[in-house]
C-alpha cells in the first residue's frame, strides 16, 4: 500500500530522518518504534504532508506523493492522528466531527453566502459521517457532550473517530494509548484491531511495548533517525541491536 524509499529529512546539518526505506502493507497493522528522538513523529509528518522530505520517495497505492499538501494526501486516503488530541473544548464532540468530512465535500464560500442546496446536503452529511464514526469507536453516548468534559480515553477515541471521518484507506496513529492505563490501553488496541477488520491499514507510533508486541504484524525501529531493524514482534524482541538501542532486557526474548 506504501512505499518510502530513502525518505530524508534534514535541519542544516542535523538528519531528522535518515534515508529509510520501508513498505506498509495492506490491510495490516505495521508499527515504528524508538527512543525518543529517533524521528518517528517527523517520520508521519512526512507521510502525511505535514512536512516535506529532503530526499526520497513517498508512493501510496502506486502515486508518488512526495512533496504533496497534507490535504491533498488526506484526500488520496491517508489520515492521521497526533500525540495530543486537539479539540475544540467549547464545542460538542458531534461538531468537533464535522470538520472530518469535510475534505470530501465540494461547497465553498458562495454556497455558505446564499446557503445553498448543496451546502445543506452536505453539512448533513457530515453530520451522519460523524455519527457514524463515533458509533464505530463507542462514543455514540458523548455526542452532544462538550468536548472539554470528556476523559483522556474518550478523547483518544474521538482522535481514532476524527481520522476515520475522512474515510481514509491508511490511518496513521501516533502514540494513541498514551495518556490512558492499561485497561483503557487494551480497548483501544481492540479498536485498532477493529479498525482492520474493517478494511483500514494502519501504521502507528507507540511506546507501550507490550501493546505493540500483541498488536503489530510488523515492526520497524528508528534510532537518531536511521531504521535500525525491521521485522517480526518476535524477530524485533530477538534482535540485539534493538534490546541495546530501545528496548532493553525486558522485553527481550530470552
Amino acid at each position: 500500500m506504501l512505499e518510502v524509499r530513502n525518505l530524508t529529512k534534514r535541519y542544516g546539518g542535523l538528519s531528522a530522518v535518515s534515508e529509510v526505506t520501508t513498505t506498509i502493507e495492506k490491510g495490516r497493522i505495521h508499527a515504528v518504534i524508538g527512543p525518543n528522538g529517533a524521528g518517528k513523529t517527523t517520520f508521519f509528518n512526512l507521510i502525511s504532508g505535514a512536512q516535506r522530505a529532503t530526499a526520497g520517495s513517498i508512493v501510496f497505492e502506486g502515486q508518488d506523493v512526495t512533496g504533496l499538501r497534507a490535504d491533498q494526501v488526506a484526500r488520496l486516503g491517508i489520515s492521521r492522528t497526533f500525540q495530543t488530541t486537539s479539540l475544540f473544548d467549547m464545542a460538542s464532540v458531534v461538531d468537533n466531527l464535522i470538520v472530518g468530512h469535510r475534505l470530501r465535500t465540494r461547497s465553498g464560500l458562495l454556497d455558505v453566502l446564499v446557503n445553498s442546496p448543496r451546502l445543506r446536503r452536505e453539512e448533513a452529511l457530515c453530520r451522519q459521517k460523524a455519527r457514524e464514526a463515533l458509533d464505530f469507536v463507542g462514543l455514540s453516548h458523548v455526542a452532544n457532550r462538550m468536548a472539554g468534559d470528556i476523559s483522556q480515553e474518550e478523547r483518544k477515541r474521538v482522535a481514532f473517530a476524527l481520522a476515520i471521518a475522512t474515510e481514509p484507506r491508511l490511518v496513521l496513529l501516533d502514540e494513541p494509548a498514551g495518556g490512558v492505563n492499561p485497561e483503557e490501553t487494551v480497548g483501544l488496541a481492540d479498536l485498532i484491531r477493529k479498525m482492520v477488520r474493517h478494511g483500514l491499514t494502519v501504521c502507528l507510533v507507540e511506546h507501550k511495548m507490550d501493546m505493540i508486541m500483541s498488536l503489530a504484524d510488523r515492526i520497524t525501529v528508528l534510532n537518531y533517525g536511521e531504521k535500525i531493524a525491521e521485522g517480526t514482534p518476535a524477530e524485533i524482541r530477538a534482535n540485539p541491536a534493538v534490546i541495546d538501542a530501545y528496548l532493553g532486557s525486558e522485553h527481550a526474548d530470552v
